[in-house]
């Protein structure tokens, strides 16, 4: 069910939105700044023209909204224009509404700041790869996506990890041997597996395998230690969790929509 909240001036859509820290992030921020600007959560229980519609009717002061799991492939098809590096990703975080100034949509345009977030947050990490080394990327959504794209950029190769999904660079958790993570000790969960309050949850990866020096990188961020960063963790690895890619892609987000 749409809110209406005629205030608001940014906002998250997904399905669930309970975990998500984007609300507070963006409320702090506004705060801290005194734009008197709002963020605020639009829960959706179905991505539809409908559902779209009725978000940009409810909040005529809505200049943009952020997209989570599970719509962020699903949204491309109702927008008007999606940006070439949401393109190569193959999903959008980050809408931008285009009004008429009598409040009238004239257009709803895609980005992807995940790629970016994600290029900023493991930085360190892809710095110690070594030549020829690259990443296991655990998931096949939009975040991954996002992600594979951002490590492309970088010109690390990926591999994507399903747990029944395969094909060309995709294998299943069962497919992992020693010498996949060998040739790619870097590991990111990129999957919703352990997000709160299924905290426990995890993705069915072999942990026996991995190795003192490997690093891990998963997208949850709430809990700040996930069941997948403990596991790692315990077998020596780095670990950290996706924090600094939230704040990241929030503020590219933010550049975005007042553009």
């Amino acid at each position: 069910m749409i809110k209406t909240l005629s205030d608001t001036d940014y906002g998250l859509i997904g399905r669930p939105l309970g975990h998500s820290q984007s609300k507070s992030f963006f409320t702090e921020l506004f705060a801290r700044t005194g734009s008197g600007e709002s963020y605020d959560n639009f829960e959706l229980a179905e991505l539809s023209p409908e559902a779209l519609y009725s978000l940009v009717l409810l909040n005529p002061k809505l200049k943009g909204f952020n997209v989570t799991a599970p719509y962020k492939v699903d949204i491309m098809q109702y927008l008007d224009h999606i940006s070439p590096e949401a393109e190569r990703a193959g999903a959008v975080n980050t809408v931008k509404i285009i009004r008429a100034a009598d409040g009238r949509v004239l257009s709803l345009e895609g980005y992807n700041t995940d790629v970016d977030g994600f290029k900023e947050s493991v930085a360190d990490m892809t710095s110690r790869l070594s030549d020829g080394q690259g990443a296991l990327v655990l998931g096949t959504g939009g975040a991954s996506k996002a992600v594979a794209e951002a490590l492309r950029q970088l010109g690390i190769g990926s591999l994507r990890v399903s747990r029944d999904k395969i094909g060309v660079g995709i294998i299943r958790y069962s497919d992992i041997t020693a010498d996949t993570l060998h040739a790619h000790p870097l590991i990111i969960n990129a999957t919703p597996a352990g997000t709160w309050p299924d905290t426990e949850a995890c993705p069915p990866f072999p942990f026996h395998l991995i190795e003192s020096g490997m690093m891990c990188h998963d997208l949850v961020y709430n809990p700040s230690e996930t069941s997948f960063m403990k596991h790692c963790a315990s077998q020596g690895a780095d670990v950290r969790n996706g924090l600094t890619m939230l704040h990241s892609q929030a503020l590219a987000s933010l550049e975005i929509w007042k553009s």
